[in-house]
């Protein structure tokens, strides 16, 4: 039932800026945390940024503190990253990702993933 809408890929020249939204099928507050991945070629899938859909507390992969920012908007169900001072080595499909926590077991979500290219 759960599905996540992704939105806000494209192409920006190095230094430029995009903002990444995802579009919950349900309440954010559904979820324990919503969150950001990205992965590049021949890469592993990394955290990029999450936030709790209880505090709002954040955090950052350290490759992008200071430039990428994760915030939501409650009454539309809504993630999103704004992402400043891009670099090439950003380039990376991007997923929106949501998780609840079951006892012991954890259930994430994914969406299908946006392509994010920073090249002159």
């Amino acid at each position: 039932q759960v599905q996540l809408v992704e939105s806000g890929g494209g192409l920006v020249q190095p230094g430029g800026s995009l903002r990444l939204s995802c579009a919950a099928s349900g309440s954010i507050f559904s979820f324990d945390t919503m969150g950001w991945y990205r992965q590049a070629p021949g890469k592993q899938r990394e955290l990029v940024a999450a936030i709790s859909s209880s505090s709002g507390s954040t955090d950052y992969a350290d490759s992008v503190k200071g430039r990428f920012t994760i915030s939501r908007d409650n009454a539309k169900n809504t993630v999103y990253l704004h992402m400043n001072s891009l670099k090439p080595e950003d380039t990376a499909v991007y997923y929106c990702n949501a998780a609840k926590r079951r006892y012991n077991t954890i259930n994430m979500y994914w969406g299908q993933g946006t392509q994010v290219t920073v090249s002159s």
